[in-house]
């Protein structure tokens, strides 16, 4: 950072409890002890009103965790290569992880990652909520390995599911994109909350009451029941990951 050249300004807003988008120029450095050699930006938690934590790390070509990061009982975990390679570690298992692969650390496992080169990543993690017969597994993929499918029945809006749709997992992670003049089939209003990181292009969102230009390396939180959709624009495919939560009844 350096001295600024024109009157401060940004797009970011937050409305806790709600929503908040967040752009890539306001993102600050956050220490964080088990990650070192990285610049760890935290984007959403439970201070601002989402039910999860997310972060946006940038590695640099010693970036690392000094053991298995969000490895505490309760908590699962996902990691998102967003470009770079990675040597990550779940549990038993080791693998290369390059860009657009992605695993998910069931509850208590945790995951260690070091850095091959310069890369930047996703980390989530979030409170496992438990069903009695059922349980998650360590998934590992690759977004580039995954076919879009149409989204409902719109040929210009496409989805990717991340995760297994099996009752074991409470959480999915989704990459949808939308083609130029692609947009959601209605304003959903809906109890899940959705963190999402803008993988590319530009799009029109609609956020509560407001439409915002939004556009690659952006973060968005919506609260739940908040009215959202989105619109595609410019030349570029607008696509984004998002979490959601999954079948689980809200808990009293």
């Amino acid at each position: 950072m350096s001295y600024p050249n024109d009157l401060l300004s940004t797009r970011a807003v937050v409305k806790p409890g709600l929503w908040a988008v967040i752009p890539k120029d306001g993102l600050v450095n956050n220490v964080i002890p088990g990650i070192e050699g990285c610049r760890v930006s935290i984007v959403a938690s439970p201070k601002m009103g989402a039910s999860f934590v997310q972060y946006v790390v940038d590695a640099g070509s010693h970036g690392k965790t000094l053991g298995a990061w969000a490895a505490e009982c309760g908590i699962e975990s996902f990691l998102y290569c967003a470009s770079g390679k990675l040597q990550v570690c779940v549990g038993e298992e080791k693998k290369e992880v390059t860009s657009g692969g992605y695993v998910y650390a069931p509850a208590g496992t945790g995951i260690s990652f070091k850095s091959i080169g310069e890369s930047k990543l996703l980390l989530y993690k979030q409170v496992y909520i438990p069903v009695e017969g059922h349980a998650p597994y360590i998934v590992w993929g690759n977004v580039n390995e995954i076919e879009y499918r149409i989204y409902e029945d719109m040929e210009n809006v496409l989805i990717k599911d991340l995760l297994p749709t099996e009752i074991g997992f409470d959480m999915n992670m989704h990459i949808l994109a939308f083609k130029p003049g692609g947009c959601h089939p209605i304003v959903e209003t809906h109890v899940q909350e959705h963190g999402a990181y803008i993988l590319s292009g530009e799009g029109m969102y609609f956020m509560d009451d407001r439409w915002m230009g939004i556009k690659k390396d952006d973060f968005m939180w919506f609260g739940p029941y908040v009215p959202q959709c989105a619109y595609g624009v410019g030349r570029d495919l607008f696509a984004y990951i998002y979490s959601k939560d999954c079948n689980r009844d809200v808990i009293l």
